[in-house]
């Protein structure tokens, strides 16, 4: 018997179909896609035209700073924590029966700054919230 060694061939890669489809993906790509960019979103904010009431009995401002400093009822809040606001709210809402809470932040007051605000409300038991905002008229100026 006669045994001899077979040759082994060594396997070939086509590339060129592989190559073939990676330009129809290509080039199907390149068709599909827009080319349009958005830059900025145009929003239209609505204005308030009410009235002002003239009295309100039962109302407690706090003020927000854009440095962080709170300002209840024209008091300057000593501290920062929302431990010493939500005592500073109590405070200023004994007496009165559904007080309303109104926060005027500045624009560039930090969002953690507001949200204290809240808690502490919400800690003092205060249930009614409002924010402040300019009217139409004054933010044209």
């Amino acid at each position: 018997m006669k045994f001899s060694r077979r040759r082994m061939e060594e396997p070939e890669i086509n590339l060129i179909p592989f190559i073939d489809v990676l330009l129809v993906v290509l080039i199907f790509l390149m068709l599909s896609t827009t080319y349009s960019r958005f830059t900025e979103l145009q929003v239209n904010l609505p204005a308030a035209e009410a009235e002002k009431l003239r009295e309100r009995p039962s109302e407690i401002v706090v003020a927000v700073s854009s440095d962080g400093r709170y300002v209840i009822d024209k008091r300057v809040i000593e501290g920062r924590s929302v431990d010493v606001l939500s005592a500073e709210l109590a405070a200023a809402a004994a007496g009165k029966p559904d007080a309303i809470v109104i926060i005027s932040a500045d624009a560039m007051a930090a969002h953690q700054s507001v949200i204290n605000v809240l808690d502490a409300a919400r800690r003092a038991g205060l249930s009614r919230l409002t924010f402040a905002a300019q009217s139409a008229d004054a933010g044209a100026r």
